[in-house]
């Protein structure tokens, strides 16, 4: 168990230290994110470890396997890594001393009806946390670039799909006047397909009115011919 401890005080030393060089990081660069995200695992896990260390003295104690003095020994050991517990948080939270001043002239100091003392005020988001005045305007100052680039992206697209609409538009009525020429030449073709229909049956008809006069003749020649016969 002297291992653990010894192993937690060494946890702690390495998350101070990386703070500190967290601190001297630029905020908005990746190496601070990368950092600070590094130091919270450690914090968390600086947390789970003490808590595995209290419940490990509390059954050492009640199971008597140490003595009294042993235990106080431990005990204090427990109470330092408890306050470093509590300076790593503080040194985690407030990583410029003029972090304060620069957010409390930004948002504005109101004195009694200001904006710290409504009870209903927003509470400062974990961006904003420890920021100070020009690295606050700095990241909004980027996060307004980044929604403006956001819109230009936005109107590019619906611009493209606007020219889209207007071609495919354009394809459709193409089509249809295809179609309507095709309607066209097939409604002359079935004009002129009854026409030929119509002189097709005017033709027969005057065949067949031939024939019967043919016939009519070649039978008045033959009564013709007979009469003429002496007897």
């Amino acid at each position: 168990m002297l291992s653990e401890f010894s192993s937690c005080e060494q946890q702690a030393q390495e998350i101070l230290e990386k703070i500190h060089e967290r601190n001297k990081q630029q905020r908005s660069g990746a190496n601070y994110s990368k950092l600070n995200s590094a130091i919270r695992v450690q914090m968390k896990k600086f947390s789970r470890d003490l808590v595995t260390l209290r419940q490990g003295l509390s059954k050492a104690s009640s199971a008597y396997h140490i003595t009294q003095r042993e235990m106080q020994r431990r005990q204090d050991m427990l109470d330092n890594l408890s306050a470093k517990e509590r300076q790593i948080e503080d040194a985690f939270r407030n990583d410029r001393p003029e972090a304060s001043e620069g957010r409390s002239n930004l948002f504005g100091n109101q004195g009694s009806a200001g904006f710290h003392d409504d009870p209903w005020a927003t509470e400062e988001s974990e961006e904003t946390r420890g920021l100070g005045v020009s690295d606050i305007r700095q990241q909004q100052t980027r996060v307004m670039d980044e929604q403006d680039q956001g819109l230009d992206v936005l109107s590019t697209i619906i611009a493209r799909q606007k020219q889209l609409g207007q071609a495919i538009g354009d394809e459709v009525d193409l089509q249809n006047e295809l179609i309507d020429d095709i309607q066209g030449g097939v409604q002359k073709t079935d004009a002129r397909l009854l026409k030929e229909t119509r002189h097709v049956k005017i033709v027969d008809k005057k065949s067949a009115n031939c024939g019967m006069i043919v016939v009519i003749v070649l039978l008045l020649i033959a009564i013709v011919v007979v009469a003429c016969i002496p007897k």
